[in-house]
């Protein structure tokens, strides 16, 4: 039997065999192979490159080495060619390569929509449903919320008793409303929902304010909120809609009318200026029909406009104020701000003047009246 061959040996080269070189041919994927092996490369980097775990970026490597050097898998060693770059200068190419690779998936990361998470619900007792332009939803806690005691709020006895007992009902667990505020503007529907927050705060109730807008991501806040302990109030400010609006017909489906309906601890409650949310038209009207016994057959416009009210268990109606009940609450936040009692007399003409320049004599004009006086008087 013929000898094997002796393993030759170079100085500069280290141990080669020449019996055993690669074709030309593989040159590029074996210069692949060396760096997916590189100790200068990490684990996680080495497994994006392999050849069966990294496709797209395997590609991208050997466009950019076009050149690359050919290797023997066996050997680990390359074999230098004049000109060509060598074991330091591609582990630093690759280097370079990979770290601007993961910047930039780092900056498309930051692009693609997340699901929302529960945030830390003790950080705060009021929250804001906030969305990105790329969709990025997030739950942004108010750290300033006006303490307002229910006590502060006059002229609003009947509304007041209403919405604190469907809150007490459903901090406790028992059954509650979905509930609506309408009327008015300036005259407490907003001022009443905070001021129930600041009062039941302490037995576990949250608040979380949406915007009309966000509507349409009801499902995905109620989702995140199902399985706390604590109870929530989906709040939101002055709202109304506008014919084929997307946010409609999400808040119908939470309401009521839904598989997937809201948790037993979630509420909504909205205020608005309109009872039935959506602007009502001569023409609506236009489609009742009149049968001959008399009986009135609302037309289907109406029936859609009436459907979404009707889907808060408890409407609470807020209506202008009188001269006296307006005068009343301005002397109420006179006092709140620290008037002395002696000195609420000669506030009285202000606050009439104050209200016929404004045009209302709402219980947000009276706020704005105590302020104003004050901060002329002096006081803070």
């Amino acid at each position: 039997m013929p000898a094997r061959p002796a393993r030759l040996h170079h100085p500069k080269e280290g141990l080669q065999n020449p019996l055993r070189r690669p074709h030309p041919a593989t040159g590029r994927i074996a210069a692949l192979a060396f760096a997916v092996n590189s100790p200068a490369i990490d684990r996680k980097s080495r497994l994006a490159l392999h050849p069966t775990g990294g496709r797209g970026l395997t590609a991208r490597v050997l466009q950019t080495f076009p050149n690359a050097v050919p290797f023997h898998p066996l050997n680990r060693f390359p074999d230098p060619r004049p000109g060509m770059p060598g074991i330091r200068s591609m582990n630093e190419t690759f280097t370079h390569l990979l770290a601007k690779a993961d910047r930039l998936l780092d900056r498309l990361d930051a692009l693609l929509p997340t699901p929302l998470t529960a945030p830390d619900w003790d950080e705060a007792v009021a929250w804001r449903y906030r969305k990105t332009v790329n969709g990025r939803a997030r739950l942004e806690a108010v750290r300033h919320v006006a303490p307002l005691a229910l006590d502060a709020l006059r002229e609003v006895d009947t509304q007041k008793e209403r919405i604190v007992a469907n809150t007490r009902q459903f901090v406790q667990g028992r059954p509650a409303n979905n509930v609506l505020l309408t009327g008015a503007r300036g005259t407490g529907k907003s001022s009443l929902i905070k001021a129930c927050l600041h009062h039941f705060a302490p037995q576990g109730l949250r608040l979380i304010e949406v915007d009309k807008d966000d509507l349409v991501d009801l499902p995905d806040i109620v989702e995140t909120v199902a399985d706390s302990p604590l109870h929530f109030i989906i709040y939101s400010d002055d709202l109304s809609f506008d014919e084929g609006e997307k946010g409609y017909k999400a808040l119908k489906s939470i309401l009521d009318g839904s598989i997937a309906s809201a948790t037993p601890n979630v509420l909504v409650y909205a205020t608005s200026n309109r009872r039935h949310l959506l602007p009502e038209y001569m023409a609506d009207n236009q489609s009742v029909k009149h049968t001959a016994s008399g009986e009135i057959h609302p037309g289907e416009a109406i029936e859609e406009k009436v459907s979404l009210s009707e889907r808060f268990g408890l409407w609470i109606s807020f209506y202008p104020f009188s001269q006296n009940e307006y005068l009343a609450i301005a002397m109420q936040w006179l006092r709140h701000f620290g008037l002395p009692e002696a000195q609420l007399a000669q506030a009285r003409p202000e606050a009439l003047v104050w209200a016929l320049e404004r045009g209302s004599r709402s219980g947000r004009v009276a706020y704005q009246f105590a302020r104003d006086y004050l901060g002329r008087q002096g006081q803070a």
